[in-house]
């Protein structure tokens, strides 16, 4: 679940770190997700605007092991808390 109206939060995360956004590698991924953001701001699905930023791709950072696939995680009750 992304909010993507929501500047530096996502549900009770703060911070620039969970900033709405999409990272491209080309031309063609940026014109994509440029696409992207204006059907959804035209979808009429969000009272408020769409702050999602659209920015090139740098150096990619894993996550911690604990954050690889969370979800699956989440379910079998193995997530640290």
């Amino acid at each position: 679940m992304h909010n993507p109206t929501s500047l530096n939060y996502q549900g009770h995360d703060v911070g620039t770190q969970y900033r709405s956004a999409i990272y491209y590698v080309d031309g063609e991924q940026k014109v994509a997700a440029e696409l992207s953001r204006e059907e959804e701001a035209a979808s009429g699905h969000h009272a408020d605007s769409i702050v999602t930023e659209i920015t090139p791709a740098s150096t990619f950072w894993r996550a911690e092991e604990y954050h690889q696939q969370y979800l699956d995680k989440q379910s079998k009750g193995s997530c640290i808390s």
